[in-house]
């Protein structure tokens, strides 16, 4: 009798934690953007507080969106090809920028290698139970993440930071120079995404190979 009984038990624990863990092909996340710096930089900070990112994913293809009063700014990734396009729009200059599968992993190199460990801490966030995890990049540096095993999506590769993680981010807070970008979620939505969203532009902008927009950010 105990074999049967040690089955039935490890089945149960099986299934509920497939239950718990939910695979998505298609969502939306939007993160409320919180600014932390000192009063060198007032003006980058102006342009990213209060700004929201949106992030859209839909089977292979995923979206992510910045907005603020300042700027706006999407990066649309084909996780199949490993291609990108970034769309920036400042001061109403329109700038699309194609990258290739190599540009796109040139451009988040300094992901590569990052290392997620669990803690013990946990907290809720939009109603999702949440796993404090340290991030340690090759560089040393290090950040802190809160995400849930809850909903995990199908395409990992919507974000490279995260791709990685077991589960998805619901807040972080990351460094750049001497400001500190905190990103909490806001909302969540796992309705249908129409392939629209995923749609390249044909006018209206000025297009940039990789190459020239990183001579255009040196300048």
């Amino acid at each position: 009798m105990k074999q049967p009984l040690l089955l039935f038990v490890f089945l149960l624990v099986t299934a509920t934690t497939v239950t718990a863990q939910r695979k998505v092909s298609e969502l939306m996340l939007s993160y409320d953007t919180q600014i932390s710096t000192g009063s060198a930089e007032p003006k980058m900070a102006d342009a990213f507080d209060g700004s929201v990112t949106t992030v859209y994913i839909k089977g292979n293809m995923s979206r992510s969106e910045m907005t603020s009063a300042l700027f706006s700014s999407a990066i649309i990734h084909d996780a199949k090809t490993g291609s990108a396009v970034a769309l920036r729009e400042v001061s109403g200059q329109k700038l699309l920028i194609r990258m290739t599968a190599e540009n796109w992993a040139e451009k988040n190199r300094k992901y590569d290698g990052i290392v997620f460990s669990n803690t013990t801490e946990s907290k809720v966030i939009a109603g999702y139970k949440c796993t404090k995890a340290t991030a340690t990049m090759k560089d040393g540096s290090t950040f802190v993440v809160y995400y849930t095993s809850d909903i995990i999506p199908e395409n990992r590769e919507y974000d490279y930071m995260f791709k990685n993680l077991n589960g998805l981010p619901l807040e972080w807070e990351l460094v750049q120079g001497k400001l500190k970008i905190k990103y909490t979620l806001s909302k969540i939505n796992l309705n249908p995404i129409p392939v629209s969203r995923f749609d390249i532009p044909k006018s209206g902008y000025r297009e940039l190979t990789y190459e020239e927009s990183k001579k255009t950010n040196s300048n």
